[in-house]
């Protein structure tokens, strides 16, 4: 389960520095990631696409990533792992100024001794009056 763990840490690391080879270095080359923001990311070409695009809209300003309620199920070489994230936007001077949380669950095998993302999925709920997605936890 550790070796799962440092997915995340490795995840939060990359974010926060906005290190976009470190953030790819967890998933697989034929990933798959349905995201809360976009349909579907085919692959980890796309993927790093979308992580440059990412961290080079935040221009002087860092994200800070926590995970809460980390569940993590292991099969042989294959691994489930589910989790609240919440990103925080700092700004220079280490204020937070907006953040948002969402539901992430990960799959991960084994491959070689390594274990990488091979599917990524990440979601907020729904409010049924309104129908907009709510992007913090009760």
């Amino acid at each position: 389960m550790k070796e799962i763990e440092s997915l995340f840490e490795t995840y939060k690391n990359a974010v926060l520095q906005k290190d976009v080879e470190a953030f790819v270095s967890i998933f697989d080359e034929g990933v798959r990631v349905f995201d809360m923001w976009e349909w579907t990311y085919e692959g980890l070409a796309p993927w790093r696409e979308m992580a440059k695009g990412w961290f080079g809209s935040l221009v002087n300003e860092r994200v800070v990533v926590t995970f809460d309620d980390v569940q993590v199920q292991t099969a042989g070489e294959m691994a489930v792992a589910s989790a609240f994230a919440r990103f925080a936007a700092i700004s220079e001077k280490g204020e937070e100024l907006r953040y948002l949380q969402n539901r992430l669950t990960w799959v991960a095998r084994k491959k070689e001794g390594v274990w990488k993302i091979i599917h990524e999925h990440t979601s907020g709920p729904v409010d049924g009056e309104t129908m907009t997605v709510l992007l913090k936890r009760k």
